[in-house]
């Protein structure tokens, strides 16, 4: 019989799935906390099938600890997590799970804008506290963000999606990606093409939906930050490594943009304690996709995958090129 290690627990859905198909499992019950590197190592030894959060970091000595090691499925959009090339050269498929998540992260980033540019935590935090005195003409004045410049960076699934949803907010939408999009689908959704330069010094709000890859390490960091307006927004609910995140507390120390809100970090799960003491800074727990609907599909994308790899067949979402 097949094992599959889970490391991390994921929805019962997945395993109910594993299981009709035959499969002997190992779920890391993470309750208390992830699972350390060498506990990874000790519990994939005899596996045959690693599903892993993308949380979890799968590096050369874990994929080495496992010679009967067939398929690394990443429970999650991204794969950063893994050494896919490593991966590769051993002749082991790393899967993710794609496309599922958009709808969530563009919900959650489209709440992130609206609730930084009407300063809803701020309020909440303030009836929290010490209340109010009662409604007066120019107490606690957020900005609308109709007619405003929605600046999108990475115009993917997700970056679309969140373009649609602002479009009927009545925000002027501009882009950049590395190639443009069509024509029909650039009026669908109310979006003009622009230089990357140009999209950062014209945005009100900078969202961000670019992976986490070499070339997008530090896009946005000192230099940026410069060329943006002071009373622009910066959002980042893709990965937190393409912002220099030191470079955003200066700018926001500094007043060089007007906020941000951040549900990716750095290093994360670490957050900088400098961001805790500011108003302007909306933290949320990396939230993007954690809703029961995105979480039940990518665990429908992972087992599936699996019982796949254990027919022979090809699992979908190969990021790793491996030809099977």
């Amino acid at each position: 019989m097949a094992k599959v290690l889970i490391a991390g627990r994921i929805p019962e859905h997945a395993l109910n799935i594993l299981k009709d198909a035959g499969l002997e499992i190992d779920e890391f019950d993470d309750s208390g906390a992830l699972i350390t590197k060498d506990e990874l190592i000790k519990r994939v030894g005899d596996k045959d099938f690693l599903i892993t959060p993308l949380s979890t970091q799968v590096d050369k000595d874990v994929i080495d600890s496992a010679p009967n090691l067939k398929l690394i499925a990443n429970y999650g959009a991204g794969f950063n997590n893994i050494d896919t090339d490593y991966a590769q050269s051993k002749g082991i498929p790393v899967t993710n799970t794609p496309k599922v998540s958009t709808t969530s992260t563009a919900e959650v980033t489209c709440g992130l804008m609206i609730s930084l540019a009407h300063r809803i935590v701020e309020g909440d935090k303030l009836m929290r506290d010490e209340g109010f005195s009662g409604w007066a003409p120019l107490f606690f004045l957020g900005h609308q963000l109709a007619g405003k410049t929605l600046g999108i960076i990475g115009m993917g699934q997700i970056g679309q999606a969140v373009a649609q949803r602002m479009h009927a907010f009545e925000m002027n939408i501009i882009y950049n990606q590395r190639k443009q999009l069509p024509s029909d689908v650039e009026a669908k959704l109310g979006a003009k093409f622009a230089t990357i330069d140009e999209v950062i010094k014209s945005a009100d709000v900078l969202t961000l939906h670019v992976p986490a890859t070499p070339a997008t390490h530090h896009l946005i960091g000192a230099d940026q930050f410069k060329q943006m307006k002071s009373s622009a927004m910066l959002i980042n609910a893709s990965r937190g490594p393409v912002i220099d995140e030191a470079a955003l507390y200066d700018a926001l120390l500094n007043h060089e943009i007007a906020g941000a809100a951040l549900d990716v970090y750095e290093k994360e799960p670490h957050v900088d304690d400098g961001f805790k003491s500011l108003k302007n800074v909306i933290l949320t727990p990396h939230i993007g996709n954690a809703t029961v609907e995105a979480r039940d599909a990518m665990a429908e994308i992972v087992a599936q995958n699996t019982v796949a790899m254990n027919k022979g067949n090809q699992p979908d979402y190969i990021v790793n090129n491996v030809s099977l």
